[in-house]
């Protein structure tokens, strides 16, 4: 007969064999999963339907009463800013609170122990899909004023600089960095989309109203307003105290909610 060799193998040297074969998922293919996540979600598949509508709609709108004496490029861009800056980053924030709010952080993380990969991933996913959106409504912007212009009779006034087109695009980028930032601290869908409204629509009037009582906020009130900052960098010439205050107010609005809700959500317990 042949014996059986029963003598115990140190734990290290049974488990090799399983940790060499165990690799980590590539972070480009997190970042697929999550943009599936994005527009396999009803929540989230409406929002990016809503924001297609709405470029389509305000630049329809553009062509039929927006063309004067030219059909203005920049003009058509301009005013889709702030219904891109008003949805764009609800996306960010569903992606970062599904997790939370739908029960599905225990599956997320167990198959992706390293939660900072998967946040990366949503980060990188919420990027894309603001580049993807601000491509589109140029797209749409470009063929509207091509329809306007022949529409009208008048020329086309291709007037949107490059500066003008990254402008807009920063505006996108922060304003989807505060929705995912609100995202992260916060971690539920209701209170992080009312916070985010809040700061979009609620902020910049209290900020104008206490600019006219309180002489120091009108004074230094923008170095820390992000919301009417990044209206002021879409005027046509920014100074450089501009710059400036973008910078201060990013820090207060996106970063600190940012390391402060990214140290709870590496931490807390998930059940």
């Amino acid at each position: 007969m042949t014996a059986v060799d029963t003598t115990a193998r140190p734990a290290s040297d049974a488990g090799a064999p399983a940790l060499r074969g165990t690799t980590a998922p590539p972070l480009g293919r997190l970042v697929g999963v999550e943009l599936r996540k994005v527009r396999n979600t009803r929540a989230g598949a409406w929002l990016l339907v809503t924001i297609a509508l709405m470029v389509v709609g305000i630049t329809g709108m553009g062509m039929l009463w927006g063309v004067g004496s030219s059909a203005s490029l920049g003009s058509f861009v301009s005013v889709q800013v702030m219904p891109m800056q008003l949805l764009l980053p609800m996306v960010a924030v569903l992606a970062i609170t599904g997790e939370w709010s739908q029960r599905g952080a225990l599956t997320t993380f167990a198959l992706v122990p390293r939660r900072g990969r998967v946040v990366a991933a949503k980060a990188l996913a919420a990027l894309l899909v603001t580049l993807a959106a601000t491509v589109l409504s140029v797209a749409v912007a470009v063929l509207g004023v091509l329809v306007g212009g022949a529409v009208h009779d008048v020329p086309v006034a291709w007037d949107l600089t490059a500066d003008q087109a990254a402008r807009a695009l920063l505006i996108n980028v922060l304003s989807v960095a505060v929705g995912f930032a609100l995202g992260v601290l916060i971690r539920s869908s209701a209170p992080a989309l009312v916070a985010y409204l809040g700061f979009v629509l609620v902020a910049p009037m209290l900020s104008a109203i206490a600019a006219g009582y309180v002489a120091w906020w009108a004074a230094h009130g923008l170095w820390f307003d992000l919301a009417t900052t990044l209206q002021a960098i879409s005027a046509p010439q920014v100074t450089g105290e501009t710059w400036a205050q973008l910078g201060t107010s990013t820090l207060l609005w996106v970063g600190v909610p940012l390391v402060v809700g990214l140290r709870g959500l590496l931490r807390t317990e998930i059940r």
